[in-house]
């Protein structure tokens, strides 16, 4: 990989595990200052003990103003008119759900996490990146390309970010902050097995007949989440095309990561009705195998 830029101070959120841990210890590698946004002191102190001290925890909750206020005058502090060379907007969760019965709190969990949390991240560190020229690289999905049932509330804060990025991105332009979007298919991450244990405590809450009506299509979810948690692609894989986006001369505005990246990228480009006619049809052959197992 050709690096044109020296490493600096960078910040990521939702860094105790996953894609975030994996950004971490990329960047540390390659000689950053990376100030790692944690939630709880612990899972701090146990990413120090993978990482060199280049590595500082700071408690970042992207939900708090509060927090993110702290973090950012601690970072402040240490980066002074050096400014920050990057700001990695990873924090993110996943509500699965079919939207008939979606509670709302639950959307308005979803959206302020994945997407609010990430304006108010950025507006609070974007002074510091100014200074430095510096990278917003916000941690998107295919989920933000296409649409599937039962996540429509984490394609929805998807989709919205990927326009707040394009947004942004021209914004920041005259001031030479460039601003990317990392488009992962399935990783092997925490998230996964989280969101497939909260759909099964969300599922105690909600109506029987939502188990009548949706009960197929949210088994072949809770699957394919659990899935994704064990065969998906490496988080090392997401890191380091991160530090791709932070190193090179010229970042891109998307970076889509997959093992099929041209044939997802064609299916999002396909007709509404050919796409939801391909979706449907491979949800029939689930149910259908999910019913003869039983």
């Amino acid at each position: 990989m050709s690096q044109s830029r020296e490493p600096g101070a960078v910040v990521i959120t939702g860094a105790s595990t996953g894609i975030g841990e994996a950004c971490v210890c990329r960047l540390e590698r390659m000689g950053y200052r990376v100030f790692a946004g944690v939630r709880k002191a612990a899972d701090g102190l146990a990413l120090q003990g993978k990482c060199s001290d280049r590595v500082q925890p700071i408690i970042l909750d992207v939900t708090d103003p509060d927090s993110i206020q702290r973090a950012r005058e601690v970072v402040a502090r240490a980066v002074g008119p050096e400014g920050l060379a990057g700001l990695v907007n990873n924090a993110g969760i996943a509500v699965a759900c079919p939207l008939e019965y979606l509670p709302l709190d639950e959307l308005r969990k979803q959206l302020e996490i994945n997407l609010v949390g990430q304006l108010a991240v950025t507006q609070a560190f974007l002074p510091l990146l100014r200074q430095a020229q510096g990278r917003i690289i916000n941690m998107s999905s295919v989920s933000g390309l296409t649409a599937l049932p039962m996540i429509g509330a984490y394609a929805a804060s998807k989709f919205a970010l990927e326009g707040l990025s394009d947004a942004l991105r021209l914004e920041l332009a005259p001031f030479k902050v460039r601003v990317s979007l990392i488009e992962p298919a399935a990783i092997a991450t925490p998230i996964w097995d989280k969101a497939a244990g909260d759909w099964d405590v969300l599922a105690q809450r909600l109506p029987a007949e939502m188990n009548e009506r949706y009960g197929v299509v949210g088994e072949i979810t809770r699957r394919t989440a659990r899935q994704a948690g064990i065969h998906g692609l490496s988080a090392e894989m997401v890191a380091d095309v991160v530090a791709r986006a932070m190193t090179c001369r010229w970042p891109r505005a998307r970076y889509l990561v997959a093992k099929n990246a041209r044939l997802l990228k064609l299916f999002s480009l396909l007709p509404d009705r050919w796409r939801d006619t391909l979706v449907l049809g491979q949800l029939r052959l689930a149910g259908r195998k999910i019913s003869r197992e039983k």
